[in-house]
């Protein structure tokens, strides 16, 4: 038995340092859509979800703490990296932003959102036989977490409808 729990730690480990590589990504992402659609979404949309993934990733550091798994940075950056690298896409522009980008970004945070709620899920089961996590608090970091989706769900419907319901022009590249 000792031998599992040693060995579970561990796999907890490296799951919550994946969700953490995947939180330094969204961070990133998030903050990429406030500059460049903050204005398009309007009403400081995008802003707040910004500050709300920041703060997931801040309780997910909590979370790591409270466990005692230690953060592995190399995999963090490998989130904030991937991000960078997923700027540079083959999306038909060079030098500016491509049409489509609006749309694959919104529907790349709504995946990531989607994950981290899994996430949040899989720690909210464990919750039941580990008193080192807070239930209260998981439960919270899910419902705000099923809030994002929708927005994102309708940034991202809006989207798609701007781009591609417009008829057949909008299919150009």
């Amino acid at each position: 038995m000792g031998n599992r729990q040693g060995m579970s730690r561990t796999l907890l480990g490296v799951y919550l340092n994946d969700h953490l590589a995947g939180a330094m990504a969204g961070v990133e992402l998030s903050r990429r859509l406030v500059r460049t659609e903050g204005e398009w979404a309007g009403n400081g949309k995008l802003e707040r979800l910004a500050e709300e993934i920041e703060q997931d990733r801040a309780a997910l550091l909590e979370i790591m703490a409270a466990l005692g798994e230690p953060v592995r940075r190399a995999e963090m950056w490998t989130g904030w990296l991937a991000e960078k690298v997923a700027r540079f896409k083959l999306n038909g522009r060079i030098v500016n932003r491509s049409p489509l980008s609006r749309l694959v970004e919104l529907e790349a945070m709504r995946l990531g959102v989607e994950g981290k709620v899994a996430g949040w899920r899989t720690l909210r089961a464990r919750a039941t036989v580990d008193p080192r996590l807070d239930s209260a608090k998981l439960d919270e970091l899910i419902t705000s977490g099923r809030s994002q989706i929708t927005r994102l769900e309708r940034l991202r419907a809006r989207a798609a409808e701007e781009l591609f319901g417009a008829g057949e022009d909008s299919l150009d590249a």
